[in-house]
């Protein structure tokens, strides 16, 4: 078979992987190039399909596998506001269920009460408990189990 035909094949392959993100047909499309690449040294159609063979399934069998364990990991790191949650502030300004504001990281933001009835006095410290946009949902340290 010759060399240009498993080309085509690894790119009809690549661009199904394209569509459906399931890393199986970029794993068979590298498999393809392979066997490409057993065909353009000359080998015959035996040995291009036990090298496509070989390494579909060691593509399938052993990098699929810790390529799906390595995406399901969460990042070690937040960023940007989330980055804030869990953060203790301190109140500048009465924090009650609708406004407040807080010194949280060295700024100061907009802040509600995660608990609807409580008013947190000026100086009390707070955890941040979410952010809705550029408002803080904080909690009284004190109050915390």
């Amino acid at each position: 078979m010759p060399w240009f035909l498993w080309l085509l094949a690894a790119a009809a392959l690549g661009v199904a992987e394209f569509f459906t993100l399931t890393l199986v047909f970029g794993l068979l499309a590298g498999a393809a190039l392979v066997a490409a690449v057993v065909a353009g040294v000359g080998i015959g159609l035996f040995g291009q399909l036990v090298a496509l063979a070989a390494t579909a399934a060691a593509g399938l069998f052993i990098v699929r596998p810790i390529a799906l364990r390595h995406m399901a990991q969460q990042p070690l790191t937040r960023e940007g506001s989330d980055a804030l949650i869990g953060k203790r502030a301190e109140v500048v300004q009465e924090v009650t269920a609708t406004r407040g504001l807080i010194k949280l990281s060295g700024e100061e933001w907009s802040a509600r009460a995660f608990d609807e009835s409580l008013v947190i006095p000026v100086g009390a410290l707070v955890d941040v408990m979410e952010i809705e946009g550029a408002t803080a949902i904080v909690y009284p340290r004190e109050l915390l189990p």
